[in-house]
């Protein structure tokens, strides 16, 4: 028997274990009842109404997003900022390299342990910590939520992140 055909028998395995499709499933078929797809939607929103925002100090939204993790915590590793972001390393490896060809951050290997790549900023990378404390404030405005609203949500998008995280780890 061949690969492919153990592959085909066991999909029937799988199929067989799901439980019968009732009316109320496909109901829930509808592109509007769909979380994920508001989830999708919205942060693709929220990532085109943060570039005209940010075109003034020449970041992307990643790298905005890079910038914001070293002024909160300078010197951090490739790796922390990984987890941190919730990037892998081949995408942070040619945003971080942008960053530092403009001069905002080094690239520096952790002398106590050569394996651990740290990200430090420079003095210019810093120096645009002033003019970036505008941004959250523009995008409250154009958000326009009632007050508290958008702290409701971040902390109920959290808790769903840690919701899924965990549902992933189990089901791994």
């Amino acid at each position: 028997m061949n690969s492919k055909s153990l592959d085909k028998n066991s999909r029937r395995k799988d199929a067989s274990k799901r439980p019968e499709v009732s009316a109320e499933g496909l109901k829930m078929l509808n592109l509007d009842l769909q979380l994920c797809f508001a989830l999708y939607a919205t942060s693709r929103a929220m990532t085109n109404a943060y570039r005209p925002i940010l075109k003034s100090l020449d970041l992307t939204y990643p790298q905005y997003l890079v910038m914001l993790v070293l002024w909160q915590q300078d010197g951090v590793s490739i790796g922390a900022l990984g987890e941190r972001l919730h990037l892998d390393s081949g995408t942070l490896t040619p945003l971080l390299k942008r960053l530092e060809a403009r001069g905002l951050i080094k690239r520096r290997r952790d002398p106590a342990d050569e394996r651990q790549v740290r990200l430090t900023l420079t003095p210019a990378g810093d120096a645009m910590r002033k003019p970036a404390s505008f941004v959250p404030v523009e995008l409250k405005c154009r958000m326009n939520l009632p007050r508290g609203k958008a702290q409701q949500l971040t902390g109920e998008l959290k808790m769903l992140l840690k919701r899924l995280m965990y549902a992933d780890l189990v089901s791994s």
